[in-house]
């Protein structure tokens, strides 16, 4: 019967972890296409970016001179350039980068200053928002001169996608929590069959009460630890039979996730000392392979 729970509890444990390990992959794979995602989103932008210098140099009377590889200068801000002085009208600039970057959640809030080349003193100046109240555009209808100028657009921080991203990520050390409350919950089960007794065992003269950890021995009670318990369970369900030293390692110790660090022999020393009272009862050590409970009738 004991065997055939562990099994069971066994099989549990493996479709847990298996459940767990198939949840982590998942989540893995949701970041990793969300990752794919913004990629793609911040190329896109990128080419919305060179739309606006190409519109802007067309509109300055330019369609020949090239506009350079836009530069990304700080996280979330780009810089436009180009080969050849141009002017501007502020209006055009405006309408171009409200009418390019306005259908793309993570383009609709910028801040535009448009450069000098020779000093960087700001030329012309301006900040869009999906909430048009808070705009701020001023100076509209003066033309500026020709010159080199370098256009500036920093975008506000994706704060939606940061936040997805950081409930994902931080949910991974969760999920592995849980995980291993559930394996640790598992483990405790499996090597905790005593509760799964509720009637005492006779063993010899002796009265064992699994459940109180209590052995009687002449009416006597004689408390037990909760190894002393398990270990002498082990032996209660095989009474005069060999049981293995490996057997007493991995179900007392090793099945708890704990590599043996202690002496078993201690603890079947400290059990033997309890056990002397009654005569009939005795554990001898089968060299080689490891302890039997002797009963005698």
């Amino acid at each position: 019967m004991m065997r055939n729970s562990q099994n069971l509890i066994a099989g549990k444990r493996k479709y847990l972890a298996g459940s767990i390990l198939l949840l982590l992959i998942s989540v893995t794979c949701v970041a990793f296409s969300m990752a794919a995602t913004d990629d793609f989103d911040i190329a896109r932008r990128e080419v919305l970016l060179r739309k606006i210098g190409d519109e802007t140099l067309l509109q300055s009377g330019d369609s020949t001179s090239r506009v350079l590889p836009v530069k990304k200068i700080a996280e979330n801000e780009y810089q436009i350039r180009f080969e050849n002085n141009l002017t501007f009208q502020p209006d055009s600039l405006v309408n171009t980068t409200e009418r390019l970057l306005s259908n793309n959640p993570l383009t609709r809030d910028y801040v535009v200053n448009v450069l000098n080349c020779d000093n960087t003193g700001v030329a012309y100046g301006y900040a869009i928002s999906g909430n048009k109240k808070d705009d701020i555009v001023a100076c509209k209808g003066r033309k500026q001169p020709r010159a080199c100028y370098m256009i500036n657009i920093k975008f506000k921080p994706a704060g939606i996608n940061t936040l997805k991203n950081g409930y994902l990520l931080g949910s991974l050390p969760f999920l592995a929590f849980i995980g291993f409350i559930i394996f640790r919950s598992g483990k405790q089960q499996q090597s905790s069959p005593v509760d799964q007794l509720t009637d005492a065992l006779a063993i010899g003269t002796a009265l064992f009460k699994v459940r109180e950890r209590e052995l009687v021995i002449d009416h006597n009670p004689i408390n037990l630890t909760g190894t002393e318990t398990r270990l002498l369970l082990i032996f209660a369900q095989s009474p005069n039979q060999t049981i293995e030293r490996s057997r007493l390692q991995k179900e007392i110790w090793e099945d708890e996730g704990v590599i043996v660090g202690r002496s078993l022999d201690m603890f079947i020393s400290k059990l033997r000392k309890k056990l002397e009272p009654a005569p009939n009862i005795n554990i001898v050590v089968i060299r080689g392979k490891g302890y039997k409970l002797e009963v005698n009738s």
